[in-house]
């Protein structure tokens, strides 16, 4: 699952980045998108060269978020969860709908991406508390997004590695373009 700390973070343009990349390499990527969505899934589709789907807790049972995602990960090489908003958000209070509830029902290792605009060492307390709220999420690693050059980056990092365990598993700068 690609997910992040709060809405409008990048996920979008990573996940699509990541389903591209990855089919252009000849891997099968079946991609989906969490909740009632229909502008992400067509950029997921583009990307991938087939179809998006839609795991829905407002209209769907668990049961059939399962059946669904197992069906079209069939046969896929990997298989690509966009989240919506920020990781523990939903319209439930208690998180049952969240992006976090859906990747522990389909078991999916959760990526984070950061947007790192103006900040540095504040990146570690954000990512221990993201970690810790709920230890059966696996937060398999971060990619920094919105990086503001190779200096901020390596801050970045260095926090990141100093203060956490996780991964940083990429970064991309600012392109005032995308905003």
């Amino acid at each position: 699952m690609i997910a992040a700390a709060h809405k409008s973070s990048g996920k979008t343009v990573v996940a699509t980045g990541i389903a591209a990349a990855l089919t252009d390499r000849s891997q099968k990527v079946a991609v989906f998108k969490k909740g009632p969505d229909y502008i992400d899934p067509m950029w997921l589709k583009l990307a991938a060269g087939r179809p998006a789907y839609n795991l829905d807790f407002n209209t769907m049972s668990e049961g059939e978020i399962r059946a669904l995602f197992q069906d079209k990960a069939a046969g896929a090489d990997v298989s690509l969860v966009e989240a919506n908003k920020g990781l523990f958000d939903g319209v439930a209070a208690d998180g049952s709908d969240s992006n976090a509830a859906l990747a522990k029902l389909l078991a999916a290792p959760v990526v984070l991406v950061v947007d790192t605009k103006g900040m540095t060492r504040g990146i570690a307390p954000l990512l221990r508390g993201y970690v810790d709220f709920d230890p059966d999420v696996h937060i398999a690693g971060v990619i920094l997004n919105k990086t503001g050059g190779s200096r901020h980056e390596a801050k970045l990092r260095q926090a990141v590695e100093t203060y956490t365990d996780l991964q940083v598993l990429g970064a991309i700068g600012t392109a005032p373009e995308m905003d």
